[in-house]
């Protein structure tokens, strides 16, 4: 009897203590329901607003995932102390998991770095075209811990951003023009003048090319089998690759209407008559 009578006290005291406790667990409960779909309005509102003045769409997706995080985080802090829970104590405990953590996942603290590092500098923006680590593509993505590429085969490459920081970083799009200088080789039997005007008249015709800063066309080398011709010219980004192979065909094929060669790799070979020589010493 004595056992019954102690259990159906534990009973009565701890069913006191719950519906006690229960008006607390309910209100913790809504708080967290309407803290939640607040904080997606908010977050929603924010991306909005961004989108609308124009920022930057990586940094718009930075900021935005940070403060979402960010208000969660807040948002349970305030259900725990609603639960009568010492937030101090909490704190506590989650900046020691937060250490630990960040012991344990050092290369990804590297990456999240990284990726602040890359948001602030903004060496690149999504769709720059961009070579890292012998690594090129287009910026696909760029989130907190990796940049996506999308490369000229299309696959995608998925770099660290920590690694990303500490590279050397070729961004092709950084400016709004580029220069292009196509080595084409002569034979040395052609006239090198008729051969630069020929070039330089292919340049000028293409609109595309730009005039100011003016195309050339140089001798750059004298090599084993041909004079080498440098073609150099300007163009904006959208139109440079187009223009690249265009002034390649054309070159070979108005070379070769006025007369020019292009040689092939080619060597000149010498024999000799060695018994000949051996006689006439002889003699």
């Amino acid at each position: 009897m004595e056992e019954i009578n102690n259990i159906k006290d534990l009973t009565e005291k701890y069913a006191e203590r719950f519906l006690t406790f229960l008006p607390d667990l309910i209100g913790a409960l809504l708080w967290l329901v309407l803290g939640w779909w607040a904080i997606k309005l908010l977050v929603k509102y924010m991306r909005k607003i961004f989108e609308k003045r124009g920022q930057d769409p990586a940094l718009t997706k930075f900021i935005v995932n940070l403060a979402n995080w960010g208000l969660i985080i807040l948002l349970l802090v305030s259900v725990v102390g609603m639960l009568g829970i010492e937030t101090t104590s909490f704190i506590a405990v989650l900046g020691a998991a937060g250490l630990a953590i960040g012991l344990a996942l050092q290369g990804s603290l590297a990456n999240f770095a990284g990726g602040v590092l890359i948001i602030a500098l903004k060496p690149f923006k999504l769709g720059d075209w961009i070579e890292v680590n012998g690594i090129s593509g287009s910026v696909k993505d760029i989130s907190m811990f990796y940049t996506k590429l999308n490369t000229f085969g299309n696959q995608l490459a998925v770099i660290p951003n920590g690694e990303l920081a500490n590279s050397n970083i070729v961004n092709y799009s950084g400016e709004n023009i580029r220069r292009d200088a196509i080595t084409i080789g002569i034979s040395y039997d052609s006239n090198i003048k008729v051969a630069k005007e020929v070039l330089m008249e292919l340049l000028r015709e293409q609109e595309d090319i730009l005039a100011d800063p003016a195309p050339a066309v140089v001798v750059t080398e004298l090599a084993d089998s041909s004079v080498n011709l440098s073609v150099r010219f300007w163009a904006p980004n959208e139109v440079f690759w187009e223009r690249h192979w265009y002034t390649i065909e054309e070159a070979k094929t108005r070379l070769e209407s006025a007369g020019i060669s292009i040689p092939f790799p080619q060597r000149d070979v010498h024999f000799f008559n060695h018994s000949s020589s051996e006689k006439a010493i002889e003699k």
